[in-house]
């Protein structure tokens, strides 16, 4: 059976990490959000591809979910005595792998050859497949101004007040190579539980994607983000409010019913089940919180069970 997943950072990455024994890697593509890059430090940083590949292949930072296990940051101290822009935190062994980023694409490589290469030599044998390769870029609007996500999310830490949001470089923006394909060949797609928004919306966001989900054979299955009306992690809610729609499992099975099959909610949000099955989309009702591996397993195989 060949599934695509949409993912985009640590929602995702627990949910791929239940899901991942359950499917040969073969079978098994990623496709990962890129609206997060972020040029720092004279590099590129692609925070979620590169969670999602420290997660698959065993060596992400388990308590703070991002990151390398037992990293350093002596270079980022360093970069901090000289002066330079230390809330963005890259450890010693992160940033190798964005001075192999940056390097790559300097001499034309395209993003989705580094993320290749990244996963092969760290031993994975799945694909992870950015959205795109060209420059797309996720803005907040806040009182202050626009400001990239990664600065509202980590410098800000989210604090701020969102008017909109904006994604610069959507217009001309391609899918990568293979990201259609896999849709397209694919038995099951997956939205992975991560935010409705500037996760899996930057994705939908790309040319072409949307509408090949609306055209794929393949059973189209999401697990919501959203638990008793409020995010398990991170400013979906925030965001959500600022676009007009509601915060809840209703408000983003909504963002999706058009080409969604099924939709897996919370036992807590049970009661929504009539309005989303209104909308034409199947309701899986299950523990969709992801405290442990044994949940998020059981989540993965709940996904997966409701194929039948």
């Amino acid at each position: 059976m060949l599934v695509t997943v949409l993912a985009g950072g640590v929602g995702a990455a627990r949910f791929l990490t239940g899901l991942f024994p359950l499917v040969r890697p073969e079978d098994l593509t990623v496709v990962v959000n890129t609206g997060d890059d972020v040029n720092l430090f004279g590099l590129h940083i692609s925070p979620d591809i590169d969670i999602v590949t420290y997660t698959l292949a065993g060596v992400v930072d388990d308590v703070k979910g991002w990151g390398i296990k037992g990293d350093t940051f002596c270079c980022l101290e360093m970069l901090k005595l000289f002066g330079e822009v230390g809330w963005f935190n890259l450890g010693d062994k992160d940033f190798a792998t964005s001075v192999l980023r940056t390097s790559m694409l300097r001499a034309g490589a395209s993003l989705s050859q580094v993320s290749a290469k990244v996963g092969c030599d760290l031993g994975l044998k799945l694909k992870i497949l950015p959205m795109t390769d060209d420059p797309f870029t996720t803005y907040v609007r806040i009182p202050d101004g626009l400001v990239h996500f990664e600065e509202y999310l980590v410098k800000r830490e989210a604090k701020d007040t969102v008017l909109g949001v904006e994604f610069v470089g959507v217009e001309s923006a391609k899918p990568a190579a293979g990201v259609i394909d896999a849709i397209m060949r694919s038995d099951l797609v997956i939205i992975c539980p991560s935010n409705p928004v500037v996760s899996i919306g930057t994705i939908l966001s790309i040319q072409g994607v949307r509408d090949a989900l609306r055209k794929t054979f393949a059973k189209k299955i999401a697990v919501s983000p959203i638990i008793a009306g409020a995010p398990i992690k991170g400013p979906a809610d925030k965001l959500l409010h600022s676009l007009g729609v509601e915060v809840s499992a209703f408000g983003v099975a909504k963002l999706y019913a058009d080409f969604l099959d099924v939709f897996v909610i919370d036992f807590l949000d049970a009661t929504e089940q009539g309005r989303i099955e209104a909308l034409g989309v199947k309701v899986v009702v299950g523990n969709t919180l992801m405290t442990d591996l044994a949940s998020k397993t059981a989540l993965a195989k709940l996904v997966l069970d409701s194929l039948a």
